[in-house]
């Protein structure tokens, strides 16, 4: 499950992770940005997610019902771990600052950062 998802991959799972199971057809009626992407790719894009171990499906006759195997909270733990190790060198501090310097996070935002920060004391 260590594997980073593409862009692709990861609209998917976002889909998958909201609707708990459902078909490719579901997946592309409820596709909300950009142009809609073929059938084909997202049924591909759909069993290259469950070869990295991410989803998984049940059949019903020649169509199949896909489900996520890792929550969103998961995915977004072990890969923000993966950005702290390898992209601020293990740094909270590198990382906060980065968020916090950064031009669109709202006030409201950097506020309620402070306050999970002082939660943790």
């Amino acid at each position: 499950m260590s594997k980073i998802l593409t862009p692709l991959e990861l609209k998917v799972m976002n889909l998958l992770w909201k609707h708990k199971k459902a078909f490719v057809k579901e997946l592309l009626a409820d596709w909300s940005e950009g142009e809609k992407p073929a059938y084909n790719t997202v049924s591909t894009t759909v069993r290259i997610l469950e070869d990295k171990g991410y989803v998984n499906h049940q059949a019903f006759g020649r169509t199949h019902q896909y489900f996520p195997l890792v929550s969103k909270l998961e995915y977004q733990k072990n890969h923000i771990s993966n950005v702290l190790e390898n992209v601020f060198a293990g740094s909270a501090k590198s990382l906060i600052s980065a968020l916090v310097g950064d031009s669109k996070l709202s006030q409201k935002e950097r506020s309620e950062i402070e306050d999970l920060l002082k939660k943790k004391d």
